[in-house]
């Protein structure tokens, strides 16, 4: 901390001591944490020179300090600089501190740019509440010898009653973000409630670890076997949601199998997260909870923040309560999906059936009255009936699997494939002609040629193609009546009987 010449404060030791009564007047009265370490700060300086000033606040169970608050030569700041508590001597003894020069062999705690004067003497004094030290306090100057034993017993006495308003402001704070925290998830258990969607409720809970903890980014993950899936994420932190990462051991084990919750006080310190992730996040502090779905773990929730040693002990019990609520909810929404999935899925061959194909060919007929290219391909398994007679209907329902899966295998993800009906299947291709259907047809069945599943029987297949035309189709059905007829050509130019179909 720097100052230019000391200025004299002109108050009697009495003086000095009956202003700590005001002090507690006007200390106790600041509940927000931060207009309260200006106050301590304004406060003290009417009484005690502080040129430099600083309040640190100390976190036993992490051995951890941090600089809340400091000034130097009238400029304030809202720092958050840590420092290893047990290395200060007036938190490690919880005993006022004076020394009267050269601080920085001393190794005292100085702030302020490199390179820059520092200050010369010190007095410091430690917050104590009901016996533990919960951080200290400092004036500094840049002159030798500038305080006396009256200055640090002084300084003291403001700590003392600094500590009752940092306690209360923390016990305010705490009720605040319960307040906050409750309300939260009261407000994703009614988001659950209006909808059942699994990407809805994701994204909800992702929003919720921004908001609860603070972040600067809020992730959900879902495994995927040895490897973990960003499913939604927030914060200007966030991850590209989709991408896979992999689990290192001791995260698959922590987490995975043990199902404990990891705290990471500092990114750049650590080898348990994937090497790929650590590149990304190189710096700040991060905590991971495990997500728990009908008793086994699916996933995680973590939260990660910039700054270093940014999560505690309450930090970590509320991504935990929020997990619990997390699971619940995407339980619920997960059984509404695979519910919905059954409805809209064909049994035997697991591909969509003819339901969720209208709902996606309405879709896409609407995008092709606007200009998009469409084209249905349907796909027919010729003399299937006689297969089933002379076979039985259990090959007859493992050669409908075997074309469901080589048709599937032939599709691009962005386009359909669905089971029309009995032996008939079709595939929905957008923003392709007619000769890219024709492309698509025919190395269809060439893999289906190949399958020993299909070849072995010696099962035949006829395609027809139809394309949606704007100026003559209006509906779903028009585009699929092209395909038919198409289909029927095939068949007849094949010498196949349409009518055996």
């Amino acid at each position: 901390m720097r100052d230019p010449d000391p200025h004299d404060q002109g108050s009697s030791l009495a003086d000095r001591y009956r202003v700590l009564l005001g002090i507690g007047h006007t200390l106790t009265r600041t509940l927000r944490p931060g207009d309260l370490y200006k106050a301590i700060y304004e406060e003290t300086s009417k009484v005690l020179e502080a040129s430099g000033f600083y309040v640190a606040l100390y976190d036993k169970g992490q051995d951890l300090g941090r600089i809340v608050f400091f000034a130097d030569r009238g400029r304030e700041e809202a720092p958050s600089i840590t420092f290893k508590g047990s290395q200060s001597e007036v938190i490690r003894t919880g005993r006022p501190v004076l020394v009267n020069d050269r601080l920085e062999e001393l190794s005292f705690l100085l702030l302020g740019k490199e390179g820059s004067p520092v200050t010369r003497s010190a007095i410091a004094a430690p917050l104590q509440y009901e016996g533990e030290v919960i951080g200290a306090l400092s004036c500094q100057s840049y002159r030798p010898a500038a305080y006396s034993e009256a200055d640090l017993e002084l300084l003291q006495g403001i700590a003392d009653i600094a500590a009752v308003a940092v306690k209360n402001a923390r016990y305010v704070a705490e009720l605040e973000a319960r307040r906050r925290e409750a309300e939260r998830i009261e407000e994703i258990g009614r988001a659950v409630t209006r909808s059942l969607d699994v990407r809805d409720v994701l994204k909800a809970v992702a929003d919720a670890v921004l908001e609860l903890l603070e972040a600067d980014a809020g992730t959900v993950w879902l495994l995927e076997e040895s490897q973990a899936r960003v499913a939604a994420s927030g914060g200007r932190l966030r991850l590209p949601e989709g991408s896979l990462w992999p689990l290192t051991p001791p995260l698959e084990e922590q987490v995975v199998r043990k199902g404990q919750a990891l705290l990471i006080p500092d990114l750049a310190d650590t080898d348990i997260l994937p090497s790929e992730l650590r590149s990304l996040r190189s710096e700040g502090s991060a905590i991971l909870v495990p997500l728990v779905l009908s008793g086994e773990v699916a996933g995680a929730l973590s939260a990660t923040k910039t700054q270093k040693s940014g999560f505690g002990s309450e930090e970590l019990a509320l991504l935990l309560r929020l997990a619990s609520q997390a699971s619940v909810a995407l339980a619920n929404a997960r059984l509404h999906e695979n519910i919905q999935a059954l409805s809209l899925t064909d049994p035997l061959t697991d591909l969509p059936n003819r339901r969720q194909l209208d709902i996606v060919l309405r879709r896409e007929v609407a995008a092709a009255r606007r200009g998009r290219r469409l084209c249905v391909v349907l796909f027919d398994l010729d003399d299937f009936k006689k297969h089933n007679d002379r076979l039985g209907h259990v090959v007859g329902d493992q050669i409908l699997r075997a074309f469901g899966r080589v048709l599937l295998s032939e599709t691009r993800s962005m386009n359909m494939v669905a089971r029309f009906g009995g032996d008939e299947f079709i595939s929905v291709l957008s923003e392709i002609g007619r000769e890219g259907a024709q492309v698509h047809a025919e190395r269809v069945l060439a893999r289906a040629g190949e399958h020993p599943d299909l070849s072995r029987f010696g099962v035949e297949i006829s395609y027809g193609i139809g394309e949606f035309d704007a100026t003559t189709m209006f509906e779903v059905e028009d585009v699929i009546a092209a395909a038919d007829r198409d289909l029927y050509r095939c068949k007849v130019s094949r010498g196949k009987n349409p009518l055996s179909r």
